[in-house]
């Protein structure tokens, strides 16, 4: 019997429309001997679509028509089983569609990867690939990710974090905060976005009104860094747990201008950059030293489980060509494209490394599985509420 997997992709995100692109090519990617890949659309309303047209690329040239064609979903957990439901329910006769084993997220941004996805999943006891909660929310959070990562004697750039209240109140201390905990060059990103949205570099104090004004136009929070001028970008995957990790080739993506931009990762590619990031302009293998090579791997599978990740992730990272020191710049729990092409030089092709996705995504639920979820008490037997003013402690 196969396994069915629902590869769920979109969301309210500005990062939606990649995602769909991410998601289609891996239910086109499973191996159909022994998986049954289900199509699970989320639209920017949160809403949840299955349907025969929802794995058709073609077809989201027109999502209002896609959705008139297809059927609005919700779940529910019965004997042990989560079935996809049909809303609304019909009057008469069965309105199951079908049932989940296993989820598959393949999501972009706040709102999908950032933990809110994955804690939905938790509420229905489904195994799912990827990252846990814990571990999203915090690989989403730029600043908090890059202090356990310095904890850990991981090398990241310095950098602040500025709120859009505290910058609204008093933009010239803003300024000078950064001037004098930084110093320009800055580089501006919002603090939980990805597909380096909303990102700018800036040399000068306007500059820096500039970019700030537009980081904030997509978040109330901005991560100021130090920014490197001469730069290379490096980008390592590593498949794994806690446990065990491996890391994939590295790679050199090639920036149109001081940073890669949305346009050089998603458009720049062959026919508008359909095939997501596998598209996007890069050195494969990245032309490195073998030791330089070493070092990348192995410090992207320790940031990989140090932040508790586990599936695939990919690290970015920086060099500074002046200095030669290497810096994690970001970790991406679910990339674009699950980072497949950089497996593929390795002899791992994609429907392998969503098999080993999904091993660990079981093997997750079953450590979850042989833990106690309960604690056996009198204590509600007991209870006196004694009024509105509850109990003492």
């Amino acid at each position: 019997m196969k396994i069915k997997v629902g590869v769920f992709f979109g969301g309210d995100s500005v990062e939606h429309e990649v995602s769909v692109i991410s998601g289609i090519q891996a239910v086109n990617a499973f191996n159909t001997d022994k998986y049954e890949a289900i199509p699970i659309y989320i639209t920017k309303n949160n809403e949840l679509y299955v349907g025969e047209g929802i794995g058709d690329i073609a077809r989201y040239k027109n999502i209002p028509e896609l959705l008139k064609n297809s059927t609005r979903v919700f779940f529910m957990k019965e004997n042990g089983k989560v079935n996809i439901i049909q809303y609304p329910e019909k009057k008469l006769g069965n309105s199951v569609i079908n049932t989940i084993d296993v989820a598959f997220p393949v999501v972009h941004g706040r709102n999908v990867e950032d933990g809110c996805l994955q804690g939905f999943l938790n509420h229905y006891d489904i195994p799912y690939a990827g990252c846990d909660v814990a571990s999203s929310a915090v690989c989403m959070d730029k600043y908090v990710m890059k202090t356990v990562l310095a904890d850990n004697d991981i090398p990241v750039l310095p950098g602040c974090v500025v709120d859009v209240k505290a910058y609204q109140r008093d933009v010239e201390a803003t300024i000078c905060m950064i001037e004098e905990k930084i110093g320009f060059p800055v580089i501006v990103k919002p603090i939980n976005l990805g597909s380096s949205v909303g990102i700018k570099v800036a040399k000068t104090r306007e500059e820096l009104v500039t970019a700030l004004d537009y980081g904030f136009a997509f978040t109330l929070k901005v991560l100021v860094e130090k920014a490197i001028m001469s730069l290379r970008e490096i980008n390592c995957a590593v498949l794994g747990d806690y446990e065990t990790a491996e890391a994939s080739e590295c790679e050199e993506p090639v920036a149109t201008d001081e940073i890669l931009s949305y346009e050089d990762k998603y458009v720049a590619g062959e026919k508008g950059g359909s095939k997501g990031m596998r598209t996007a302009k890069r050195e494969l293998p990245a032309n490195l030293s073998p030791e330089r090579r070493e070092e990348v791997r192995a410090m992207a599978v320790k940031a990989f489980q140090v932040l508790g990740c586990s599936g695939v992730a990919r690290i970015d990272f920086m060099i500074d060509k002046e200095t030669d020191k290497l810096y994690v710049n970001e970790l991406n729990t679910i990339p674009g494209s699950l980072a497949f092409y950089l497996w593929e030089p390795l002899g791992k092709p994609y429907a392998v490394l969503i098999e080993n996705m999904i091993d660990l995504a079981l093997k997750r639920a079953r450590e979850d599985a042989s833990l106690a979820h309960s604690f056996n008490s009198n204590l509600l037997a007991n209870a006196n509420l004694g009024g509105t003013k509850g109990t003492k402690r």
